[in-house]
């Protein structure tokens, strides 16, 4: 329903990140804190008893850290209790982003970054979409290794000429909309086109879409073509 709350639960071992972040999303309408978290261990405890839509979690914590907490409760969601995970970390801290996305992690946010970029990241992962961010993801994805430049992975995974288009924004990213303003393309057929293509490369959300482009060469420069 429109008008069902976003549960979130906060985690992160800094109180001033934990009561930051509390006062934005509280402050939000449609979003309320139902818990918060100074560790991981804490984390998983909280999720588990009031199974909320979303959990920020810090990628360095005492007792158990961001990448297990995502392992765990990713591992553990059933179709009635979907629990999505956004990692808050920092440029320092890239060399996580790939065991956070095969962990299931759905969005990465900076401690740093902007109350309305928080607002976003918390509702897109509430709709199981993630946040692409230009400014934060894909100067991380851009670091992941990524292999030759050719047609192998597109052909491998049967990407027609236009999905390799569109994952390609998808990995330099581009929103839904700006995808369709860019391929004059009807909003509704991005969508189809985004599902067919994690179908096809066996990606959960938008953020593998985007890891699986940079790590097979099908995007590798800052055009956003090999």
């Amino acid at each position: 329903m429109a008008d069902e709350l976003i549960d979130v639960v906060i985690a992160d071992d800094q109180e001033l990140v934990r009561a930051g972040f509390e006062m934005i999303l509280d402050a939000q309408p449609g979003i309320r804190v139902v818990g918060v978290a100074r560790d991981g261990v804490e984390c998983v405890e909280l999720a588990r008893r009031l199974e909320p839509q979303v959990v920020l979690v810090d990628i360095r914590m005492p007792r158990m850290d961001g990448l297990e907490v995502t392992r765990t409760l990713v591992g553990e969601q059933t179709d009635a209790a979907v629990t999505n995970v956004v990692v808050i970390t920092t440029f320092d801290q890239d060399d996580y982003v790939r065991d956070a996305l095969r962990f299931g992690a759905c969005g990465f946010l900076l401690k740093d970054a902007p109350p309305a970029l928080l607002v976003e990241a918390v509702r897109a992962a509430s709709r199981g979409d993630a946040l692409v961010s230009p400014s934060v993801t894909v100067r991380l994805l851009r670091r992941l290794p990524y292999g030759p430049v050719d047609q192998g992975p597109r052909e491998a995974a049967g990407l027609s000429t236009r999905e390799t288009e569109i994952t390609r924004l998808v990995a330099v990213g581009r929103t839904n909309q700006e995808i369709a303003d860019e391929l004059f393309l009807s909003l509704s057929s991005v969508k189809t086109y985004l599902a067919r293509i994690q179908s096809k490369t066996e990606a959960r959300n938008r953020v593998e879409v985007a890891a699986w482009a940079w790590e097979n060469g099908v995007v590798t420069s800052r055009g956003g073509h090999p």
